[in-house]
């Protein structure tokens, strides 16, 4: 009953006069403007491209964290951001039943729907919370990616509203959502991960972790007098 409550809350804002209904149509009317070739791009990127985009991104920042002194903290940090983005996805699952937000469409005439077939709840994009938790996830390993990640996370919140498939709201939730578990959780998962990697690190696949020119981990004795390579210290990971 009190998800019913809820959900019957956020339908109203949703169908009446404000900011939000403001925000949607003047989002999703670019789209009734725009040449139809322009709407399928959207679409695609929208649905897919950003987060193939985000993908990338991840491999690139993993590609120059292997060149970093503190190589195995800084692979910690990237594993991370998916694990993040997945927990806040499960976290999601009972909000948008607890809610019940019919999707735009349902409640209002007059919008462009670029993606049909949507029959779930729309509050909070699932879209906007992977992104999001992603691009954060990725701005606790390193601050530059983390940056692109942010940014095209928002571009994937205009691209939800401008297809018709969510309220602004939707995707400001998703924000809050993603950004929160991967802020809050970081520093347990960064306990538990990077002691992952640095074993990683020193076994037969430490060029997962670590690059094997880079010149920072020399060889040392170890016990019974084989060779093992010395981890150094790590650092700040957004640094």
């Amino acid at each position: 009953m009190a998800g019913l409550a809820v959900g019957h809350l956020v339908s109203e804002a949703g169908g009446g006069p404000g900011p939000d209904n403001s925000l949607l149509y003047d989002i999703n009317g670019l789209a009734k403007a725009a040449p139809n070739w322009l709407d399928r791009a959207v679409e695609f990127i929208g649905e897919y491209g950003i987060v193939l985009g985000l993908a990338v991104l991840m491999l690139c920042a993993w590609w120059s964290a292997r060149k970093r002194e503190d190589a195995p903290a800084a692979v910690a940090g990237l594993l991370w951001a998916p694990l993040a983005a997945g927990i806040a996805l499960l976290v999601n699952m009972p909000i948008r039943d607890f809610v019940k937000r019919p999707r735009p469409f349902v409640d209002h005439t007059g919008i462009e729907v670029l993606v049909k077939g949507k029959t779930d709840y729309s509050f909070v994009s699932d879209h906007a919370t992977l992104t999001m938790a992603l691009g954060v996830g990725l701005f606790v390993a390193n601050r530059k990616y983390g940056l692109v990640g942010i940014g095209l996370a928002f571009l994937e919140g205009f691209c939800r509203v401008y297809m018709g498939v969510h309220y602004p709201t939707d995707v400001v939730g998703g924000f809050a959502l993603g950004t929160a578990v991967a802020l809050l959780l970081a520093p347990l998962a960064l306990m538990l991960l990077t002691p992952l990697t640095r074993s990683v690190a020193g076994s037969r696949a430490g060029r997962l972790v670590r690059r094997s020119d880079n010149g920072v981990a020399p060889v040392v004795a170890g016990p019974q007098g084989r060779p093992e390579r010395q981890l150094p210290h790590d650092n700040d990971l957004a640094a």
